[in-house]
Protein backbone atom coordinates (compact mmCIF):
# COMPACT_ATOMS: atom_id res chain seq x y z
CA UNK A 1 0.00 0.00 0.00
CA UNK A 2 1.04 3.92 -0.30
CA UNK A 3 2.00 4.75 2.51
CA UNK A 4 1.99 8.76 1.42
CA UNK A 5 -1.45 8.21 0.30
CA UNK A 6 -2.75 6.32 3.41
CA UNK A 7 -1.70 9.33 5.43
CA UNK A 8 -2.52 11.93 3.25
CA UNK A 9 -6.38 10.32 2.80
CA UNK A 10 -6.47 9.13 6.63
CA UNK A 11 -5.97 12.84 7.54
CA UNK A 12 -8.01 14.85 5.28
CA UNK A 13 -10.96 12.09 6.26
CA UNK A 14 -10.18 12.98 10.23
CA UNK A 15 -10.21 16.68 9.01
CA UNK A 16 -13.10 16.53 6.96
CA UNK A 17 -15.51 15.13 9.94
CA UNK A 18 -14.54 17.76 12.60
CA UNK A 19 -16.96 20.78 12.90
CA UNK A 20 -14.95 24.30 13.84
CA UNK A 21 -17.42 24.32 16.54
CA UNK A 22 -16.53 21.17 17.58
CA UNK A 23 -13.06 22.23 18.39
CA UNK A 24 -13.78 25.30 19.87
CA UNK A 25 -12.97 27.69 16.89
CA UNK A 26 -15.22 30.32 15.69
CA UNK A 27 -16.85 30.26 12.05
CA UNK A 28 -14.68 32.63 10.43
CA UNK A 29 -13.79 33.62 6.73
CA UNK A 30 -17.08 33.74 5.45
CA UNK A 31 -18.45 30.34 3.49
CA UNK A 32 -16.44 27.37 3.87
CA UNK A 33 -15.23 25.45 0.58
CA UNK A 34 -14.51 22.52 2.57
CA UNK A 35 -15.92 19.89 5.19
CA UNK A 36 -14.62 20.50 8.45
CA UNK A 37 -11.88 22.16 10.02
CA UNK A 38 -9.20 23.42 7.56
CA UNK A 39 -5.09 22.37 7.17
CA UNK A 40 -4.37 25.68 8.99
CA UNK A 41 -7.02 25.25 11.86
CA UNK A 42 -5.73 21.82 12.73
CA UNK A 43 -2.13 23.62 12.76
CA UNK A 44 -3.13 25.99 14.80
CA UNK A 45 -4.98 23.36 17.22
CA UNK A 46 -1.65 21.05 17.12
CA UNK A 47 0.72 24.17 17.91
CA UNK A 48 2.51 23.33 14.21
CA UNK A 49 3.27 25.86 11.81
CA UNK A 50 0.53 25.53 8.86
CA UNK A 51 3.06 24.93 6.33
CA UNK A 52 4.77 21.86 8.56
CA UNK A 53 1.01 20.64 9.15
CA UNK A 54 0.42 20.79 5.13
CA UNK A 55 3.43 18.81 4.70
CA UNK A 56 2.53 16.26 7.38
CA UNK A 57 -0.78 16.19 5.37
CA UNK A 58 1.06 15.06 2.07
CA UNK A 59 2.17 12.15 3.61
CA UNK A 60 5.61 12.75 5.32
CA UNK A 61 5.19 11.44 8.48
CA UNK A 62 8.77 10.16 8.60
CA UNK A 63 10.40 13.30 10.32
CA UNK A 64 7.41 13.85 13.40
CA UNK A 65 8.03 13.22 16.17
CA UNK A 66 5.72 10.94 18.87
CA UNK A 67 5.09 14.90 20.07
CA UNK A 68 3.89 16.07 17.35
CA UNK A 69 1.47 13.12 16.18
CA UNK A 70 -0.45 13.11 19.83
CA UNK A 71 -0.35 16.86 19.11
CA UNK A 72 -2.19 16.30 15.75
CA UNK A 73 -4.14 13.45 17.05
CA UNK A 74 -5.74 15.74 20.00
CA UNK A 75 -6.37 18.33 17.69
CA UNK A 76 -8.24 16.35 15.17
CA UNK A 77 -9.93 14.34 18.48
CA UNK A 78 -8.23 10.99 17.18
CA UNK A 79 -9.77 7.80 19.12
CA UNK A 80 -7.58 5.23 20.65
CA UNK A 81 -8.21 3.66 17.32
CA UNK A 82 -7.28 6.03 15.20
CA UNK A 83 -4.49 7.25 17.49
CA UNK A 84 -2.56 3.86 17.29
CA UNK A 85 -3.46 3.84 13.41
CA UNK A 86 -2.01 7.12 13.22
CA UNK A 87 1.40 6.21 14.43
CA UNK A 88 1.26 3.04 12.94
CA UNK A 89 1.45 5.49 9.55
CA UNK A 90 4.42 7.29 10.91
CA UNK A 91 6.03 3.76 11.63
CA UNK A 92 5.34 2.69 8.48
CA UNK A 93 7.13 5.83 6.98
CA UNK A 94 10.03 5.73 8.85
CA UNK A 95 10.23 2.15 7.38
CA UNK A 96 12.00 0.89 3.87
CA UNK A 97 9.84 -2.13 2.53
CA UNK A 98 13.04 -4.43 2.08
CA UNK A 99 14.37 -3.79 5.89
CA UNK A 100 10.83 -4.04 7.11
CA UNK A 101 10.20 -6.95 9.07
CA UNK A 102 6.87 -8.04 8.66
CA UNK A 103 4.39 -9.86 12.02
CA UNK A 104 4.47 -13.25 11.67
CA UNK A 105 0.67 -14.01 12.18
CA UNK A 106 -0.41 -17.33 13.83
CA UNK A 107 -1.42 -19.51 11.24
CA UNK A 108 -2.74 -22.42 13.56
CA UNK A 109 -4.58 -22.48 16.36
CA UNK A 110 -2.88 -23.84 19.59
CA UNK A 111 -4.23 -27.57 21.03
CA UNK A 112 -4.63 -25.71 24.39
CA UNK A 113 -6.41 -22.87 22.88
CA UNK A 114 -9.20 -25.26 21.43
CA UNK A 115 -9.20 -26.87 24.66
CA UNK A 116 -9.94 -23.64 26.26
CA UNK A 117 -12.76 -23.42 22.96
CA UNK A 118 -14.09 -26.53 23.82
CA UNK A 119 -14.76 -25.81 27.77
CA UNK A 120 -16.86 -23.16 26.97
CA UNK A 121 -20.38 -24.51 27.39
CA UNK A 122 -23.20 -22.46 26.91
CA UNK A 123 -21.08 -19.64 25.27
CA UNK A 124 -20.51 -19.24 21.03
CA UNK A 125 -17.13 -18.93 20.91
CA UNK A 126 -14.20 -18.63 17.85
CA UNK A 127 -10.83 -17.84 17.24
CA UNK A 128 -9.78 -15.73 14.04
CA UNK A 129 -6.61 -13.77 12.50
CA UNK A 130 -6.43 -9.86 11.31
CA UNK A 131 -7.73 -10.84 8.05
CA UNK A 132 -10.83 -12.31 9.66
CA UNK A 133 -10.70 -15.49 8.88
CA UNK A 134 -12.22 -18.01 10.96
CA UNK A 135 -9.58 -20.45 11.94
CA UNK A 136 -11.50 -22.39 14.75
CA UNK A 137 -14.91 -22.73 16.71
CA UNK A 138 -16.30 -24.53 19.22
CA UNK A 139 -19.51 -26.41 18.55
CA UNK A 140 -21.97 -23.52 19.52
CA UNK A 141 -19.36 -21.32 17.56
CA UNK A 142 -20.27 -23.33 14.65
CA UNK A 143 -23.84 -23.34 14.95
CA UNK A 144 -24.26 -19.97 15.22
CA UNK A 145 -22.12 -19.15 11.97
CA UNK A 146 -23.53 -21.81 10.39
CA UNK A 147 -24.46 -19.53 7.44
CA UNK A 148 -20.95 -18.15 6.88
CA UNK A 149 -19.53 -22.33 6.30
CA UNK A 150 -22.46 -23.03 4.25
CA UNK A 151 -20.55 -21.77 1.20
CA UNK A 152 -17.26 -22.93 1.08
CA UNK A 153 -16.03 -19.72 -1.37
CA UNK A 154 -16.37 -17.84 1.48
CA UNK A 155 -13.09 -19.73 3.18
CA UNK A 156 -14.48 -18.92 6.16
CA UNK A 157 -13.56 -14.88 6.10
CA UNK A 158 -16.47 -12.81 7.67
CA UNK A 159 -15.59 -9.85 5.09
CA UNK A 160 -16.20 -12.29 2.03
CA UNK A 161 -18.98 -13.69 3.64
CA UNK A 162 -19.99 -9.90 4.38
CA UNK A 163 -19.23 -8.34 1.27
CA UNK A 164 -20.07 -11.16 -1.81
CA UNK A 165 -22.32 -13.46 0.28
CA UNK A 166 -25.92 -12.51 -0.44
CA UNK A 167 -26.94 -14.31 2.64
CA UNK A 168 -24.88 -12.43 5.22
CA UNK A 169 -27.70 -9.54 4.20
CA UNK A 170 -30.41 -11.74 5.90
CA UNK A 171 -28.19 -13.17 8.86
CA UNK A 172 -27.14 -9.68 9.67
CA UNK A 173 -30.56 -7.84 10.49
CA UNK A 174 -27.90 -4.27 11.50
CA UNK A 175 -26.04 -5.47 8.05
CA UNK A 176 -24.44 -1.72 7.36
CA UNK A 177 -22.92 -1.99 11.23
CA UNK A 178 -21.88 -5.23 10.65
CA UNK A 179 -19.91 -4.46 7.19
CA UNK A 180 -18.45 -0.98 8.32
CA UNK A 181 -17.11 -3.34 11.25
CA UNK A 182 -15.57 -5.66 9.35
CA UNK A 183 -13.94 -2.58 6.60
CA UNK A 184 -12.49 -0.92 9.89
CA UNK A 185 -10.90 -4.01 11.29
CA UNK A 186 -9.17 -4.68 8.12
CA UNK A 187 -8.00 -0.69 7.64
CA UNK A 188 -6.39 -1.12 11.27
CA UNK A 189 -4.70 -4.56 10.38
CA UNK A 190 -3.36 -3.18 7.54
CA UNK A 191 -2.23 0.07 9.57
CA UNK A 192 -0.53 -2.39 12.07
CA UNK A 193 0.99 -4.78 9.08
CA UNK A 194 1.02 -2.82 5.55
CA UNK A 195 3.35 -5.15 4.01
CA UNK A 196 0.97 -8.26 4.81
CA UNK A 197 0.56 -9.71 1.31
CA UNK A 198 -1.98 -11.86 1.77
CA UNK A 199 -4.04 -8.84 3.40
CA UNK A 200 -3.49 -6.71 0.59
CA UNK A 201 -4.49 -9.53 -1.64
CA UNK A 202 -7.83 -9.91 0.40
CA UNK A 203 -8.86 -5.86 0.11
CA UNK A 204 -7.97 -5.76 -3.54
CA UNK A 205 -10.56 -8.61 -4.20
CA UNK A 206 -12.76 -7.26 -2.38
CA UNK A 207 -12.60 -3.76 -3.83
CA UNK A 208 -13.06 -4.95 -7.08
CA UNK A 209 -15.51 -7.22 -6.64
CA UNK A 210 -18.21 -4.95 -3.76
CA UNK A 211 -18.73 -1.45 -4.36
CA UNK A 212 -20.28 -1.55 -0.63
CA UNK A 213 -16.52 -2.38 0.46
CA UNK A 214 -14.54 -0.27 -1.68
CA UNK A 215 -16.97 2.88 -1.01
CA UNK A 216 -16.03 2.16 3.48
CA UNK A 217 -12.36 1.28 2.45
CA UNK A 218 -12.23 4.65 1.36
CA UNK A 219 -13.57 6.26 4.48
CA UNK A 220 -10.59 5.32 6.24
CA UNK A 221 -12.25 4.10 9.44
CA UNK A 222 -10.26 2.06 12.05
CA UNK A 223 -11.87 0.39 15.17
CA UNK A 224 -11.16 -1.52 18.44
CA UNK A 225 -13.35 -4.13 18.29
CA UNK A 226 -13.30 -5.88 21.89
CA UNK A 227 -17.18 -5.45 23.42
CA UNK A 228 -20.57 -4.69 22.39
CA UNK A 229 -23.38 -6.37 21.41
CA UNK A 230 -23.99 -8.04 17.96
CA UNK A 231 -27.68 -9.15 16.31
CA UNK A 232 -28.25 -12.30 14.38
CA UNK A 233 -30.84 -13.85 11.91
CA UNK A 234 -30.22 -17.21 12.67
CA UNK A 235 -32.32 -19.86 10.13
CA UNK A 236 -32.98 -22.03 13.29
CA UNK A 237 -33.68 -19.75 16.01
CA UNK A 238 -34.48 -16.18 14.59
CA UNK A 239 -33.20 -12.97 15.94
CA UNK A 240 -30.72 -13.43 18.54
CA UNK A 241 -28.91 -10.22 20.33
CA UNK A 242 -25.78 -11.16 22.22
CA UNK A 243 -23.18 -9.89 23.87
CA UNK A 244 -19.51 -10.39 22.74
CA UNK A 245 -15.94 -9.97 23.98
CA UNK A 246 -12.73 -10.36 21.58
CA UNK A 247 -9.61 -11.82 23.77
CA UNK A 248 -6.09 -10.70 22.19
CA UNK A 249 -4.32 -13.72 22.22
CA UNK A 250 -1.00 -12.50 23.10
CA UNK A 251 1.07 -15.49 22.60
CA UNK A 252 -0.14 -15.69 19.34
CA UNK A 253 -0.20 -12.44 17.13
CA UNK A 254 -2.45 -11.29 15.39
CA UNK A 255 -4.67 -14.15 16.90
CA UNK A 256 -8.04 -12.82 18.76
CA UNK A 257 -11.02 -15.48 20.75
CA UNK A 258 -14.35 -14.17 20.34
CA UNK A 259 -16.83 -15.28 22.91
CA UNK A 260 -20.95 -14.64 22.87
CA UNK A 261 -23.25 -14.53 25.45
CA UNK A 262 -26.48 -13.86 26.94
CA UNK A 263 -27.80 -13.09 29.98
CA UNK A 264 -29.02 -15.75 31.87
CA UNK A 265 -32.80 -16.01 32.07
CA UNK A 266 -33.64 -13.73 29.32
CA UNK A 267 -35.37 -14.75 25.31
CA UNK A 268 -31.51 -14.63 23.43
CA UNK A 269 -30.23 -16.70 26.11
CA UNK A 270 -33.26 -19.33 25.81
CA UNK A 271 -32.31 -19.06 21.94
CA UNK A 272 -28.74 -19.80 22.35
CA UNK A 273 -29.59 -22.65 24.61
CA UNK A 274 -31.81 -24.08 22.16
CA UNK A 275 -29.10 -23.56 18.84
CA UNK A 276 -26.56 -25.72 21.24
CA UNK A 277 -28.60 -28.58 21.79
CA UNK A 278 -29.81 -28.54 18.19
CA UNK A 279 -25.80 -28.31 17.57
CA UNK A 280 -25.07 -31.26 19.76
CA UNK A 281 -27.62 -33.61 17.99
CA UNK A 282 -26.34 -32.46 14.95
CA UNK A 283 -23.03 -33.73 16.35
CA UNK A 284 -24.10 -36.90 17.70
CA UNK A 285 -25.58 -37.43 14.66
CA UNK A 286 -22.69 -37.29 12.40
CA UNK A 287 -20.42 -39.02 15.22
CA UNK A 288 -22.93 -42.24 14.29
CA UNK A 289 -22.64 -41.56 10.83
CA UNK A 290 -18.77 -41.70 10.97
CA UNK A 291 -19.24 -44.82 13.06
CA UNK A 292 -21.00 -46.39 10.89
CA UNK A 293 -18.86 -45.70 7.87
CA UNK A 294 -15.92 -46.90 9.58
CA UNK A 295 -17.97 -50.28 10.82
CA UNK A 296 -18.85 -50.78 7.24
CA UNK A 297 -15.07 -49.81 5.50
CA UNK A 298 -13.60 -52.75 8.42
CA UNK A 299 -16.05 -55.65 6.89
CA UNK A 300 -15.18 -54.90 3.40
Amino acid sequence: MDNRKEVREFLATRRAKLRPEDAGLALFGGRRRVPGLRREEVALLAGVSPDYYARLEKGHLQGASEAVLDAIADALRLDEAERTHLHNLAQTARTSPRKATRRKVAAQVRFSVLRVLESMVGTAAFVRNSHLDILATNELGRALYSPVFADATNQANLARFNFLDPASRGFYPEWEAASDTSVALLRTAAGADPFDKALTDLVGELATRSDAFRTRWGSHDVRLHRTGTKSFNHPLVGRLDLDFDALALPADSGLTLTAYTAEPGTEPAEKLALLASWAATEADTEADAQADESRAERRR
